[in-house]
């Protein structure tokens, strides 16, 4: 697989990376703390990891209206959102614990979603952080469905109104990941992803089938067993904790990469800009000084630092912000600030409006 490559005879861009560098490290040289997780991390992951599972819980053993257990469903699907976004994607960055079994066994609450971990840090960390916003490297931005994210995809008539039905198929984001997963994993291998990571297709493959199998007897077959619902009745409250969890993951990380000033840069051999440089013309920061907010979602309304230092536990994103905005802004580096979370929406809005026109 041919890969883009970073290279700036920029004078001002090393500068800048050089400080940019210095001044974070700087930050927790004077603080004297580490990196990773903190006390206030491990009580947010235990208040995650409740939340989908106390429900289930309930659901399997206490007797309840189908309406209550609806509900319920909803919470698993707010829960499992909070430890994807908050547990499993510092865990999978290896930013949770110094430890790696540590970060392997909390990167694996992605299992809870029926997804895979190896194929998430295929994409993710490898392709998204590595060529960000770049179309045919990122897929992030590739086609959902009948929603058009980059501008070199080609433009259907039924894209003009993507900023309005987009709304309901981002809820689809996670059946995708339980159902593609296979042949994700084999285009990854061919494209010789697979063996970069360490890994052989043949035991993942095995690995994959036996995950998945062993979450459906959980997720379905076990409530069909375990309790007095009907079996359409399950498969309706399995969609809904899909829906809401695929709903909330979808618009936190679009409202980071697809929305007004992220730029989306040609698929070059070489682009001429310094790798840090370019984090910050693809990507945006949103609602910052909302801490409940930030809270839920794992920091991943700091985009821009996340990018710069996905290695650094989310919980400092907060302190490390300012420093980088700071940095930036001395240099002349470009900073993307949605100051709130309806700001940011309304952006993305707009920016589905733009790609959904010629």
């Amino acid at each position: 697989m041919e890969l883009v490559k970073f290279i700036s005879n920029n004078k001002v861009e090393k500068q800048f990376v050089a400080s940019l560098r210095k001044n974070v490290n700087d930050y927790f040289k004077q603080k004297n703390i580490s990196t990773k997780a903190n006390f206030a991390m491990v009580i947010k992951t235990i208040v995650m990891v409740s939340l989908y599972i106390v429900p289930y819980i309930l659901i399997l053993t206490i007797g309840m209206p189908s309406l209550v257990a609806a509900g319920l469903a909803v919470l698993m699907g707010i829960g499992i959102a909070g430890v994807g976004m908050g547990v499993m994607h510092d865990a999978c960055h290896g930013a949770y614990s110094k430890r790696h079994w540590v970060n392997n066994i909390l990167a694996g609450s992605l299992y809870l979603l029926g997804s895979n971990v190896l194929n998430w840090k295929i994409q993710h960390n490898v392709l998204h952080h590595s060529f960000t916003n770049i179309s045919g490297l990122d897929e992030d931005i590739e086609s959902k469905g009948p929603i058009r994210l980059a501008e070199k995809k080609p433009l259907r008539w039924y894209h003009r109104y993507q900023f309005v039905y987009a709304f309901f198929f981002y809820g689809l984001m996670t059946f995708s990941k339980l159902f593609n997963d296979f042949t994700n994993l084999f285009s990854y291998n061919k494209k010789g992803l697979v063996k970069s990571q360490n890994k052989k297709l043949a035991l993942e493959f095995i690995k994959m089938v036996v995950r998945k199998a062993a979450y459906l007897v959980g997720i379905i077959g076990l409530p069909i067993w375990l309790t007095d619902f009907t079996w359409y009745e399950v498969l309706i409250g399995f969609f809904i904790m899909h829906w809401v969890a695929s709903v909330i993951m979808s618009f936190v990380f679009q409202m980071a990469h697809v929305v007004e000033g992220a730029e989306q840069p040609d698929l070059e051999p070489t682009i001429h800009t310094d790798w840090h440089v370019h984090q910050f013309h693809t990507t945006a920061d949103f609602a910052r000084k909302n801490k409940i907010l930030g809270w839920y979602i794992g920091g991943l309304n700091f985009q821009i630092e996340h990018h710069l230092f996905p290695n650094i536990c989310h919980i400092h994103y907060p302190k490390l912000a300012p420093i980088v905005q700071k940095t930036a802004i001395e240099f002349g580096i470009p900073y993307n600030l949605n100051k709130s979370f309806s700001s940011a929406l309304l952006s993305h809005i707009h920016r589905l409006k733009e790609l959904g026109k010629a």
